[in-house]
């Protein structure tokens, strides 16, 4: 693929060696992953036995959402690396990790000496938490959202394979950097947008699987979380006792004879995309958090639809309302 900007053609830049590439996502990272996010480049500063003998290539909160900020281990690859000798292993080990609270508080307790020895990083997350005490927001980021981003530089079909195969890759997100150049001039293709790698999964949203339960959406969430799930689901089965919830990798769907909303369940909030037209949805949320979908977020979905961010209770009957329209 090539582009052309401005009448200049700019050809894809070939990476000969893997740091070469981590050294465009460093200096890139404002650019590629958005202004309200911090990378923290770890790969010199962090012994491997923490991280189960694995050191990765760095670290990325973001910061978009204040009330949730989002935390990533960074794995930065090339494609041309054998998958299962190269990037298997190392996203596993990092998956298994995850799993300790104890090493967790060891990365933790790591990551805010890196912070606290570097003044840019550490005056860079201060201008977007604002107030609130470093250790304990990345104390609670890395409890509450354990997500591993692959950066690559060309599709690598065994990732959505092994996504399909094990469960544990549910929180494993992909980005495809792909550099152009024409002279000094350069140019970065990213996909997804990192804004939208919420929305969108590693699998198609048709493809259906067996075997995923509610109990595993909510097990991380919080206990206002799972009561707004349930009354959710309550007071929607009383109005329409044939909708079927049904929990699948990603997200649990509700049917009324297709899909009509996709709610994916987090620590301390839910996220519903409804399948209606955005200006309509726009309308009738008032008190929710809303959020328009690009247009290519909204074929992943197949249909018109728009995102609500529900974290109280107290906002519930809007959505409902709402939801009201597609039965």
């Amino acid at each position: 693929m090539d582009i052309i900007l401005n009448g200049n053609k700019f050809l894809q830049f070939n990476y000969k060696s893997e740091e070469e590439f981590e050294n465009d996502i460093v200096a890139s990272s404002k650019s590629l992953f958005g202004k309200k996010t911090v990378y923290i480049d770890c790969k010199k500063k962090i012994s491997g036995n923490i991280l189960g003998n694995a050191i990765p290539d760095g670290f990325l909160i973001d910061f978009s959402d204040m009330k949730s900020p989002e935390f990533y281990i960074v794995e930065v690859e090339l494609a041309k690396h054998d998958f299962y000798k190269h990037i298997f292993p190392q996203v596993t080990k990092f998956l298994n990790f995850f799993t300790n609270a104890n090493t967790r508080e060891e990365l933790a307790d790591k990551i805010h000496s890196i912070i606290e020895s570097d003044n840019n990083i550490k005056n860079d997350i201060k201008s977007l938490c604002k107030s609130k005490e470093i250790y304990k927001l990345l104390k609670d980021c890395i409890n509450s959202n354990q997500n591993i981003l692959i950066v690559i530089d060309e599709t690598k079909p065994e990732i959505t394979e092994i996504s399909n195969t094990y469960k544990e890759w549910n929180n494993v997100k992909l980005e495809i950097v792909k550099k152009f150049i024409n002279g000094s001039d350069v140019v970065f293709v990213m996909e997804p947008r990192f804004d939208e790698i919420g929305y969108l999964d590693l699998t198609n949203i048709n493809e259906t699987y067996d075997g995923y339960t509610e109990d595993e959406h909510l097990d991380k969430a919080k206990e206002p979380i799972k009561e707004i799930y349930y009354e959710l689901k309550s007071k929607l089965l009383k109005i329409k006792s044939s909708l079927i919830f049904n929990p699948q990798k990603f997200y649990i769907s509700i049917k009324d004879k297709k899909n009509i909303v996709y709610i994916k369940i987090q620590q301390k909030k839910i996220r519903i995309i409804v399948m209606l037209d955005p200006v309509i949805i726009k309308e009738n949320i008032k008190k929710c958090e809303f959020k328009e979908l690009t247009q290519g977020v909204q074929n992943f979905y197949n249909g018109p639809c728009a995102s609500i961010e529900l974290d109280n209770k107290a906002n519930l009957n809007e959505v409902i309302e709402l939801i009201k329209k597609l039965l």
